[in-house]
């Protein structure tokens, strides 16, 4: 297995994915190690000699005017973990923790921490041994940085706390024991090195992001076939059209439309049956290409951060300076994560008014709630009812966190950027969306059964089957849970855009 190298300059959110869902090991690189010595030695010096700098010779927050002295300095980094442990709430997922370890390391790794290299190196033989620490979502203001998340991750390296190891709970002492890990002992700036950065919020916001990208192209996927179900009009997606209105989001998704419609004979002309469609059938394209825009703002937003020294201070080790900053602050990411839960619930919107366009005969010639035998079988009545509920959750996870701020630490960090939470709502309405897709997949493949399915496009033709492979035809009324289950599970493991994308090539 290839290790993916880091040096805190060139990480992507695609290695983030492989480190987190496919364990591949990581690395630092030679550069990377001679810039972590480099800044180690000046922390040694200011140490030494005994100058007043943050969080290596003073106590934190409002203690920063509280002088330490260079006996008590490892105390003061032990006691910033222990008393930091403050998580509550259920543990992040395993994919979230390796993600926060990478983005941790892959921070230290630009040498401006002052972090020995030997506990650097314990926490990426975490990573690489599967020693992953059981890490409270919650309890992170997202400044200075996500603090107690990150130290319920160090307790581990302190043989505290606890881990998952080989799928089990236990503690933090026991699984370093069983991975062959030593434990460390914290010395001077180290338990700060560790702990004041925004990699939590960054590293579920990572996967969020990644898994939106997907979803994106899914959602053109799924209107696609709820086009073709209600013949709708193609000639909203010429691409005339939006080269005078030249958004990218808007352009790929009119294109991605068109290749996955090529060759159908379900969809229509304008004049055929209607002059123009709904705007969720007419302006796919603008919706999706909206949030498609917005996807791909955050992920440049991230790409920065997960390659950026967020720590306090920064060790400067060419100018023997240190700098107390605020690059722990989360609020270039807590904006962009409230944006990107924005960007998600609309394509759920928008797909549940598609949905409500199948069952509703009087708007679209189909047999009510998609049932030949209504009234002794309800169909896919209650699947919309499902869909609705989810959009209007997320409407409410929508609110953004980042407008919020609570003082903390004696007035000392008098604003805070809530950037964690606004990842965690992001990434739940990622999951509601997921499933409302999931409804709209199985609903649409429903419809295009009372149609003709053989006259599907080229692209859709592909994903009705893939669908029809797991989910069958609803005949009689049945456990609905399970189908949308299997649709989920289809999106989630990105199959329906694999074979589809096999077919017709890249979308957009």
């Amino acid at each position: 297995m290839n290790k993916i190298l880091i040096d805190g300059e060139r990480l992507t959110i695609e290695e983030i994915v492989k480190v987190s869902r496919d364990l591949t090991e990581v690395a630092l690189t030679d550069e990377a190690i001679e810039k972590i010595k480099k800044s180690r030695t000046v922390v040694d010096e200011f140490v030494e000699n005994e100058k007043i700098v943050y969080g290596i010779t003073t106590g934190f927050g409002k203690f920063s005017d509280v002088v330490i002295t260079k006996d008590e300095a490892k105390d003061l980094q032990r006691n910033l973990i222990i008393s930091h442990s403050c998580g509550v709430g259920k543990h992040f997922p395993e994919e979230v923790v390796r993600a926060i370890m990478l983005l941790r390391a892959n921070a230290l790794a630009k040498g401006f921490s002052g972090i020995r290299l030997n506990t650097l190196e314990t926490l990426i033989e975490m990573i690489n041994k599967k020693v992953h620490p059981a890490i409270p979502e919650k309890g992170s203001l997202g400044a200075s940085g996500d603090l107690a998340p990150l130290a319920h991750m160090v307790l581990v390296m302190l043989g505290e706390g606890e881990a998952y190891y080989k799928g089990e709970l236990m503690s933090g002492k026991e699984a370093m024991k069983k991975a062959g890990i030593d434990i460390i002992h914290l010395t001077s700036k180290e338990g700060l090195a560790l702990i004041n950065g925004t990699q939590v919020m960054t590293a579920v916001g990572a996967l969020t992001v990644y898994d939106a990208i997907n979803l994106a192209k899914l959602s053109d996927i799924t209107a696609a076939l709820t086009v073709e179900a209600l013949n709708g009009i193609t000639d909203a997606y010429d691409s005339r059209v939006h080269k005078v209105r030249p958004h990218i989001g808007q352009m790929s998704s009119a294109e991605n439309l068109l290749r996955l419609l090529q060759g159908s004979d379900l969809t229509t002309k304008q004049g055929e049956i209607r002059v123009q469609d709904a705007y969720t059938l007419r302006c796919i394209p603008q919706i999706h290409g909206a949030s498609k825009d917005a996807i791909n703002f955050i992920k440049e937003k991230v790409t920065i951060e997960i390659n950026s020294a967020t720590d306090n201070p920064l060790i400067f080790a060419d100018d023997k300076e240190a700098i107390s900053g605020g690059n722990f602050h989360g609020q270039p990411m807590a904006l962009a994560f409230d944006y990107l839960g924005i960007a998600i619930a609309e394509l759920a919107n928008s797909s549940e008014r598609r949905i409500e366009r199948l069952v509703n005969p009087q708007l679209s010639g189909l047999p009510a709630f998609l049932t030949e035998k209504g009234g002794l079988n309800s169909g896919f009545m209650i699947a919309q009812y499902s869909a609705a509920a989810l959009v209007s959750e997320n409407k409410v996870l929508a609110h953004p966190a980042s407008v919020d701020s609570i003082p903390s630490s004696a007035n000392q960090e008098d604003h805070v950027s809530m950037g964690t939470i606004a990842s965690r709502k992001a990434r739940e309405i990622l999951y509601n969306t997921t499933r409302v897709l999931a409804i709209e997949c199985i609903a649409a493949s429903q419809a295009i059964d009372f149609q003709d399915p053989s006259k599907l496009g080229k692209g859709t033709k592909e994903a009705y089957k893939k669908i029809r492979e797991t989910v069958e035809t609803l005949v009689d009324d049945r456990i609905m849970y399970f189908d949308i289950n299997k649709s989920a599970t289809l999106i989630e493991e990105n199959e329906i855009v694999k074979v589809v994308e096999g077919a017709i090539g890249k979308l957009n």
